[in-house]
């Protein structure tokens, strides 16, 4: 899972679980109230409160299953029966306590109804978590009623009750539709990234084609016609075949001269495009360029190393700036890709990457590093050897 992805879901998991918090508040302010002020046995209060660990472990796998895509039927059912257990329960025990500690009585229910209606609506449709929520309030005001009919006066709660009863379920799904919306914006990045590159292969095989189709249909004509001579006329079928090989032979070279441009990517191109798809993901890139670049293979060792360090970037981290700086020193050129997605880059992606790269620029006397710095950055660092005229990049690119 991705470094970005894995931290929303902490967050959003730990946010949510963190209300089991407001769960507790009122069956706790009760257990003291009732004990401190009411004078009530701890048998009666461990009896009323033993049910909250059973309520919060529940309230924990729903928020687990919501957070993986799940609704966790069973555990939403078995929670908001165990909630309303402990509400009864509560009534009936505390009914005899006189003063404060039956007055706090509906505080300690709200709780308990409010949070576990904030996750009971995680996973479901706008439609259920309305019917959720009202059904919950209805009960709440029910019970309030009707366990406590002495208490007409002291309503006051349900003007705290019910407003938190119609924010916090929906708070708690705008956390699940933020989360979502990482997910979808992790796999939007991946997809263009892999976009790209079946459109580069579609187009040098494109390329390709038109290359070589007209000499292999030529081949495959002289080569039927060929056969048909072997016999009557040895000598013209010996010059069709003659013809044959040159075409073979031109095949080739355009091959080998297509196969050549094909790797020669060009610097300034390159760097255009990479800035342009990095933004389209919502990655601001600035390019830190001199007034020229590096000729011939440096350039095009350069240019591979922008192309696969723009990969990576969509590919493997949560990114949100990035920056490329192109340094000529001398008989060398040092190129710096830096963004601040560190979590979930890698120098290793299976051999075909930044791997294989780093043995190109060796085996051309340059060098390629790639790690994570200490102040939450992720550095590609690239040193190539130049020889000939630098030519003008800045009208090349864009500022």
């Amino acid at each position: 899972m991705n470094a970005g992805i894995k931290r929303a879901r902490h967050i959003t998991f730990w946010t949510l679980a963190l209300e089991l918090l407001f769960a507790w508040l009122g069956p706790v302010i009760q257990i003291v109230v009732s004990r401190t002020e009411g004078g009530v046995g701890w048998s009666r209060l461990v009896l009323v409160a033993m049910g909250l660990p059973i309520f919060s472990w529940l309230f924990l796998r729903i928020v687990r299953a919501a957070v993986d895509g799940r609704y966790a039927v069973r555990e939403v059912v078995a929670s908001g029966a165990l909630a309303l257990v402990m509400i009864v329960l509560g009534a009936v025990l505390m009914a005899d306590v006189p003063g404060v500690a039956s007055a706090m009585l509906p505080f300690s229910w709200s709780t308990l109804t409010t949070t576990w209606t904030g996750v009971a609506v995680l996973g479901v449709s706008a439609r259920a978590a309305v019917a959720l929520t009202a059904g919950a309030a209805g009960v709440y005001v029910a019970l309030d009623f009707l366990l406590l009919p002495g208490f007409g006066e002291q309503r006051a709660e349900l003007f705290l009750y019910l407003p938190m009863l119609a924010l916090l379920p929906y708070s708690n799904r705008l956390w699940l539709w933020i989360y979502r919306m990482v997910i979808q914006v992790h796999e939007g990045r991946k997809a263009q990234a892999e976009l790209a590159v079946t459109e580069e292969r579609l187009r040098f095989a494109r390329d390709l084609h038109d290359l070589v189709g007209h000499s292999l249909s030529a081949i495959a004509v002289k080569s039927e016609l060929a056969v048909k001579l072997a016999r009557v006329a040895p000598d013209q079928a010996t010059e069709e075949m003659t013809a044959v090989r040159g075409l073979a032979k031109d095949a080739l070279r355009e091959i080998r001269e297509a196969v050549r441009g094909y790797r020669a990517i060009d610097l300034s191109a390159e760097l255009g495009s990479v800035r342009a798809v990095l933004e389209a993901a919502n990655i601001r890139c600035t390019l830190e360029l001199p007034e020229r670049t590096p000729p011939g293979e440096a350039a095009t060792l350069l240019a591979w190393v922008v192309r696969e360090g723009a990969t990576n970037t969509l590919r493997h981290s949560a990114a949100t700036r990035s920056r490329v700086t192109l340094r000529l020193t001398g008989a060398t050129a040092v190129l710096e890709m830096v963004n601040d997605g560190v979590g979930g880059q890698s120098t290793d992606d299976g051999g075909t990457g930044l791997i294989g790269l780093s043995e190109r620029l060796t085996a051309a006397g340059g060098s390629l590093t790639a790690r994570p710095t200490g102040s939450g950055e992720f550095v590609l660092r690239a040193v190539v050897p130049t020889t000939d005229r630098a030519h003008v990049l800045t009208e090349a690119v864009a500022r």
